[in-house]
């Protein structure tokens, strides 16, 4: 595995192997890689010459300053993963690096997309993500690049981002990957103590219930009902628990609004926010 710390390494580096005729496949991440994280690298290995990966901890992608400073950060476990995956090329730059100017200056409007969820709730959240994927793109020059399910609407704003801008990649979507209680990997779970991973998984057992309740509960009922589940529970607070159209994110207020309906939920347990989703077909 070759590592390169500098936008014009990797991108020679890559340069040098598309002139050859190899396709790259991509998996850009922000670290303390998990299972979910080396499933997508497993496909990207499977379906490409090359893997390439990423680690980078954006940092205008975090409208919480804490939860920056918290973000786990583990490189040297990191590479060990990389390599026992066959990674073929991490680029893991500094923030300087990235953002030599010192401040993002690309502004994105994604619409709805990003009004909604995650976008309400974290403002400026998705305009960091967007610039640093459209940078890594630039630099990387992936054929196809992989992400996570988990993550919906910023694969819906990425896949957006590719459509408008142009971009000469392949975004490929990847199925969420759970622990075995069913709660979503996420490198935020390392925060979390053993016994609240456990409890944790009531996360995902009441995504399952309301996909259960869906054909006898209108829309509106349902979020209601699973807003009073949570409110129950005293382990987490509820930050949002919506249902929408999985193209166009937008909430649903009666089934036949959608052939696609999805349910979103982030919780907060203690100081660890978590969000997760699931197809409500």
């Amino acid at each position: 595995m070759e590592i390169y710390t500098t936008k014009a390494d990797t991108a020679a580096a890559v340069e040098k192997l598309r002139k050859e005729g190899k396709t790259i496949g991509f998996v850009p991440t922000m670290g303390a890689l998990h299972r979910g994280h080396l499933s997508l690298m497993e496909k990207a290995k499977a379906e490409n010459d090359i893997l390439a990966v990423s680690v980078f901890v954006n940092p205008i992608q975090f409208n919480n300053k804490a939860d920056l400073e918290k973000y786990p950060r583990n490189l040297d476990k990191d590479i060990k993963l990389l390599e026992e995956v066959g990674c073929d090329i991490l680029f893991s730059p500094t923030s300087q690096e990235m953002y030599p100017e010192g401040e993002a200056i690309e502004k994105y409007d994604f619409g709805e997309l990003e009004r909604v969820m995650e976008g309400k709730y974290r403002p400026g959240h998705f305009n960091g993500v967007a610039v640093v994927v459209k940078r890594l793109f630039d630099i990387v020059s992936p054929h196809k690049a992989y992400f996570g399910e988990k993550d919906f609407q910023q694969l819906a704003i990425i896949k957006e981002l590719v459509k408008t801008e142009k971009l000469p990649v392949e975004i490929v979507p990847c199925a969420t990957v759970r622990e075995a209680g069913g709660l979503a990997m996420s490198s935020r779970n390392e925060r979390l103590t053993p016994q609240q991973r456990k409890e944790a998984s009531f996360i995902y057992e009441t995504l399952q219930l309301a996909k259960k309740r869906k054909d006898d509960i209108c829309p509106l009922p349902l979020k209601q009902m699973i807003y009073n589940i949570f409110d129950a529970n005293e382990n987490f607070k509820l930050e949002y628990f919506e249902i929408a159209d999985e193209d166009t994110l937008k909430p649903v207020t009666a089934w036949g609004q959608t052939k696609k309906p999805r349910a979103f939920v982030a919780v907060w347990m203690n100081d660890v926010r978590l969000i997760d989703n699931i197809s409500l077909i």
